[in-house]
């Protein structure tokens, strides 16, 4: 693995890092002395929160917003980050939305909204990693192991995060040679407030006996993953799915 920039820390991107899983893994890679680029779409607050908690721990990390999507918003984070800290070793792609409905009923603007985040941007912030990572670098995409589930209502959802799939490893063997590792995590059920928001805790309970260990995941479960993977314990470990997800069958 290499060093990181100029001040000798290894440095990552995470888009999608105000929210719950995403603010996790920031200050989860911040705890092991990485600096870290906190991306945001709107949620400007959260994304300050997230770099508050890890500069009073002391830890580096900024606030930097962006849409996905768009390629040149993309660019510029990419080249803030390079400009702060000297380069890019690790980018996690967390960055994604949801939207649940049966097959037959799911409106096809809001598949298209899904499609825009999930699948175009993580293939735009994966072709940036994939020409801008440093040697030692790691790409992590996310999934979900809805993709093995196969729930009812999660169709649109899952089959946008199977394309994540695909490309993710795909990726992987087009880098072949350049010592950049490129994985996806698949969390299960993980209690994050858009996981929580109205579900009775009936419901909830349910939900969470479903995996071997008897509870929902929570994002740090999942930072934990990813820390693994963007670390050097797990440089071994390269175009494959990490199922994060406690056991649920």
């Amino acid at each position: 693995m290499t060093d990181a920039g100029r001040d000798g820390r290894r440095v990552a991107v995470v888009t999608g890092g105000s929210g719950g899983i995403g603010g996790a893994v920031a200050r989860r890679l911040a705890d092991a002395g990485t600096a870290v680029v906190v991306h945001y779409a709107g949620a400007v607050d959260r994304a300050a929160e997230v770099v508050e908690s890890i500069t009073a721990a002391g830890g580096t990390a900024y606030a930097a917003p962006g849409d996905v999507a768009e390629p040149a918003e993309m660019e510029r984070l990419f080249d803030a980050a390079e400009e702060r800290f000297g380069g890019v070793d690790v980018v996690v792609n967390t960055a994604g939305i949801m939207k649940l409905a049966p097959v037959a009923e799911m409106d096809l603007d809001t598949f298209d909204r899904m499609h825009r985040v999930n699948v175009r941007g993580t293939f735009v912030v994966s072709r940036l990693a994939a020409r801008r990572l440093r040697p030692g670098g790691a790409l992590i995409n996310f999934s979900t192991s809805v993709t093995r589930l196969q729930q009812p209502t999660y169709g649109a959802y899952a089959a946008t995060k199977g394309a994540v799939e695909a490309m993710t490893l795909i990726l992987a063997r087009e880098l072949g040679g350049r010592d950049i590792t490129v994985n996806a995590v698949a969390p299960g059920p993980t209690a994050t407030p858009l996981f929580l928001e109205g579900k009775s805790p009936e419901l909830i309970e349910r939900i969470g006996s479903a995996a071997a260990l008897g509870r929902l995941g929570t994002p740090e479960d999942i930072a934990g993953a990813v820390a693994f993977l963007a670390g050097p314990d797990g440089r071994w470990i390269n175009g494959q799915v990490l199922f994060a997800n406690g056991g649920a069958a």
